[in-house]
């Protein structure tokens, strides 16, 4: 951090850091905490070589998302939404460090 911190003197974002880092915004977004990880996941199984090919994965594997699938994810976002009120907007440690 020392030496972050003399590189970027003002500039450096983190939780103790010159720029507070909002706490886990990350985890309040559905595509952050959800869509990218399981996107990954599928589109590589496919093993694309191209640019071309990673794009039709994606297209592929996106598509057919389960409305299910998706509702659970919002559940999720809205406990997300309601653990954050209750910590007043501080870090969620029960996101950060999984029990």
């Amino acid at each position: 951090m020392t030496i972050a911190r003399n590189m970027f003197p003002g500039h450096l974002i983190s939780r103790f850091g010159d720029v507070p880092w909002s706490s886990r915004s990350p985890d309040l977004s559905t595509c952050d905490f959800f869509l990218w990880g399981y996107l990954k996941s599928r589109v590589y199984a496919h093993k694309p070589c191209t640019l071309n090919d990673l794009k039709v994965a994606i297209r592929q594997e996106i598509c057919p998302i389960d409305r299910q699938l998706l509702d659970r994810v919002m559940d999720d976002f809205k406990k997300r939404l309601e653990n954050c009120i209750q910590e007043d907007g501080r870090h969620l440690t029960d996101i950060i460090f999984k029990t």
